[in-house]
C-alpha cells in the first residue's frame, strides 16, 4: 500500500473514531429517555412537590433533557426504586444513603447540604456536670442517660460511633437508662438522675470560615439546651464525641454517564448563589448551599445501619 494510502487510512480511522465517541457522548440522554428524580413524600402532602414546575424546568435546563419528579412514599421505596434503575437520582437521609449502598452498590453521592454556619452534619457528645464522669472507661459504673433506642443523635449515633472507637456497647446495658425522648434524657442529668447524657452537636467543616467568613454556631445542640436548663456553662465537660454524620446526599446511580453527573454537580453547587428561589425548594432545611460529597463521607452512617441490622438479625434469631 503506498504511504498516501496509508496516510487517508489512518486520517478515516481517526474521524471514525472521534465520530463514535461524539455519538456515544450525545446519546446517554437517547438511552435514559426521560430523566427521573425520586424524592420521600413530606408527611401529609401526599404526591405533591412544591415548586415542581419551577424545579423540573431547572433540572431539565441543566441536563438539556426532559425530567420528571417520583414521589415515593418512604425511603425504602425509594432506595429500591433506584436500584432497580427506575430513577437515576434521589434525595437521601444519611442512613437511607448508607442503606441504598448496602443495597445494590450501584449509587454515589454528587452533594450534600450545609447549614447557613457551615455546619455538615452532627456529631454525637457525651455529657457530664460537675465531674462525674470522669472518662469513658469509668462509663458502667455510672447511670448513662440515653434518648429512646430508635433516636439517630441521641442513641444510634452514639452507639455506632463508640463501636467505631472500639469500645461496644449494647442498646440494654444496664447502665444506660433510655428515657421517653432526647428532652426527658437531658433532664436525668438535670435533675441529678444520671451522671451523663449522649446527646449531639452540631459539626462544622474546618475550612468554612475561608468560604463564608467566621460565623457563630446556631446554639441548638444538647449542651446549649442543658445550659438553657439551668446547668452553667463551667459545669458541662464533654467526655466524648463520635465521628460526624454527614447530612444526607444527593445521590445518583453510579452508572450515569459522567457528562450527567458534571452537569448536575455544577448546578447544584452554584444553585444557592444563582437561583435562590429554586434552591429553597430543593432544600428548605439547610441554608447553606451544596457542597461535593464522597461515599467516604458516609461511614458513620454505614456504621449506624450495620448496628441496626446487626440488632435486627440477633433479634430474629
Amino acid at each position: 500500500m503506498r504511504r498516501a494510502d496509508l496516510g487517508w487510512s489512518a486520517l478515516a480511522t481517526t474521524v471514525a473514531l472521534l465520530a463514535s465517541q461524539l455519538a456515544a457522548h450525545a446519546d446517554w440522554r437517547d438511552q435514559i429517555g426521560t430523566f427521573r428524580i425520586g424524592i420521600v413524600a413530606e408527611p401529609g402532602a401526599g404526591n405533591t412537590v412544591p415548586g415542581l414546575a419551577l424545579l423540573t424546568d431547572a433540572y431539565g435546563k441543566a441536563l438539556g433533557m426532559k425530567v420528571e419528579f417520583v414521589v415515593a412514599h418512604d425511603y425504602p421505596a425509594l432506595i429500591e426504586a433506584q436500584a432497580n434503575g427506575r430513577i437515576q437520582y434521589a434525595v437521601y437521609s444519611a442512613t437511607a444513603y448508607a442503606t441504598a449502598s448496602e443495597r445494590c452498590g450501584c449509587v454515589e453521592p454528587l452533594v450534600a447540604p450545609v447549614d447557613a454556619d457551615g455546619a455538615t452534619g452532627i456529631r454525637s457528645v457525651l455529657l457530664t456536670r460537675d465531674g462525674r464522669l470522669s472518662d469513658l472507661a469509668a462509663l458502667e459504673t455510672h447511670s448513662i442517660a440515653m434518648a429512646p433506642s430508635d433516636n439517630v443523635g441521641g442513641s444510634l449515633l452514639p452507639l455506632a460511633g463508640l463501636a467505631a472507637d472500639g469500645i461496644k456497647i449494647s442498646q440494654d446495658a444496664p447502665f444506660l437508662a433510655h428515657a421517653g425522648s432526647a428532652a426527658a434524657a437531658e433532664t436525668m442529668l438535670v435533675d441529678g438522675q444520671a451522671d451523663a447524657v449522649f446527646g449531639w452537636e452540631r459539626a462544622t467543616a474546618e475550612n468554612w470560615t475561608a468560604i463564608a467568613g467566621d460565623q457563630p454556631a446556631d446554639p441548638d445542640g444538647t449542651a446549649a439546651r442543658l445550659e438553657a436548663a439551668g446547668i452553667p456553662e463551667a459545669a458541662l465537660q464533654i467526655i466524648w464525641t463520635s465521628g460526624v454524620l454527614r447530612y444526607g446526599p444527593h445521590a445518583v446511580r453510579s452508572d450515569l454517564d459522567p457528562e450527567a453527573k458534571r452537569r448536575l454537580t455544577v448546578f447544584l453547587t452554584n444553585l444557592r448563589s444563582q437561583s435562590p428561589e429554586i434552591y429553597d425548594f430543593v432544600e428548605s432545611k439547610h441554608a447553606g448551599g451544596f457542597t461535593l460529597a464522597a461515599a467516604s463521607d458516609y461511614a458513620m452512617a454505614a456504621s449506624i445501619v450495620r448496628l441496626v441490622s446487626g440488632s435486627t438479625d440477633s433479634s430474629a434469631q
